[in-house]
């Protein structure tokens, strides 16, 4: 099976990019309910809907939720690109509509979603609140969670770009974790299941992106949904889509959601799930904080009349304005940038800095300036 272009034949084309809205996915959810499989269960805090896509008749059934964060859209695009799979009428598609019942809440939180933030209306993180369930959009998945009793969880979530695969100087493009669902972080039936399919989806992915692949940390909060699920006995699998080098709308990523989706289902219906695949899992690098997204090295600066070599980072702020994700890039961190990779690394080769205002960056401002007064850099990038 060719898994890329499985993805191009059936990926969303209505929908691309950062900023996803309840407006840019109701259409698609009207047009693929083509046997009343929507329905809305509830409403968010500011009132918008909650929909809940049901398809499939297996007795193996499947729960997804995405865009619990406001701000990680990535995996919601994954999701409509899989849901086009499941209507393409191809043999794969019969075969899961057989093995599994999907349920999918696509986006968790609409409010956060439309605001471009983690939390929600009320400034809540949604996954820190799953035993309190202070917020009617938790109250919403834990319903439908009792309600549904799902023998697997998909809890699809995007992660900032500063990750990286341990030290290895490569991107976290893809983050699996199967949550612990004790203090001790023991290994339990229904933890095993979620490893070994994480296991499984690993080793095809590692075929597209080597290398790129990390392990989120396992460390247990009984707050986070993800726990409280495995702690109920429901296989719980956390998905992180990061970041792909200059893939910052995360088109590329969305390939390799939809790819780990697809090559899950695979698994559980071919019943190929090893006994204890506990050591390829831990395996897998943890993630860890690597990466800014530019690093300029030895820059000559000027402070206090002292000339001094240094280096120096700067981020992107997704910032939005006018219903459009801007990057904007600031500068985070000078000097000491030792065991930290850049997305994009710029050598001064002992150039020296110029602003507008001073001879040397300061935190927290633009990522504007030049070196040696001919090498102009605008929003992190050598103007050209």
């Amino acid at each position: 099976m060719n898994l890329e272009q499985l993805f191009l034949d059936n990926k969303e084309k209505t929908i691309e990019g950062r900023y996803l809205t309840l407006e840019s996915i109701e259409p698609i959810l009207k047009r693929i309910n083509t046997d009343n499989q929507l329905s809305i269960i509830g409403q968010s805090v500011q009132g918008r809907p909650i929909y809940k896509y049901i398809i499939g008749t297996g007795k193996t059934k499947i729960y997804l939720w995405s865009q619990m964060h406001g701000n990680e859209s990535t995996t919601t695009k994954a999701l409509f690109d899989f849901l086009n799979l499941l209507h393409s009428g191809s043999d794969l598609a019969e075969s899961f509509l057989e093995n599994f019942t999907f349920c999918c809440l696509p986006m968790l939180n609409p409010d956060g979603a439309v605001l471009y933030t983690r939390a929600n209306a009320n400034e809540i993180d949604l996954n820190r609140d799953s035993q309190d369930l202070t917020q009617p959009e938790s109250k919403l998945l834990r319903a439908v969670f009792e309600e549904f009793k799902p023998d697997y969880c998909y809890n699809l979530h995007d992660q900032r770009t500063i990750f990286g695969v341990a030290d290895t100087g490569k991107p976290a493009t893809v983050s699996f974790l199967a949550p612990s669902y004790n203090e001790e972080r023991e290994i339990n039936d229904s933890r095993q299941k979620a490893i070994n399919l994480i296991a499984g989806m690993n080793e095809v992915l590692q075929k597209f992106i080597p290398g790129q692949i990390g392990r989120f940390d396992d460390s247990f909060n009984i707050n986070c949904i993800g726990d409280t699920f495995q702690y109920l006995g429901v296989p719980t699998i956390l998905f992180e889509a990061g970041h792909y080098p200059g893939d910052y709308e995360r088109e590329v990523t969305r390939k390799h959601i939809f790819i780990a989706l697809v090559t899950s289902f695979k698994i559980l219906s071919e019943n190929v799930i090893e006994i204890n695949r506990t050591e390829d899992y831990l395996n897998i690098p943890q993630n860890k904080v690597t990466f800014y997204d530019f690093i300029y090295k030895k820059v000559k600066i000027n402070y206090d009349g002292n000339e001094k070599i240094t280096n120096f980072a700067a981020q992107y702020k997704e910032e939005l304005v006018d219903g459009k994700i801007n990057f904007n890039a600031y500068i985070v961190k000078v000097d000491d940038l030792e065991g930290f990779f850049g997305h994009e690394v710029f050598d001064a080769r002992e150039g020296v800095y110029e602003d507008e205002d001073e001879n040397f960056p300061k935190l927290d401002q633009k990522a504007n300036f030049c070196v040696n007064k001919n090498i102009n850099f605008v929003n992190g990038l050598i103007k050209k």
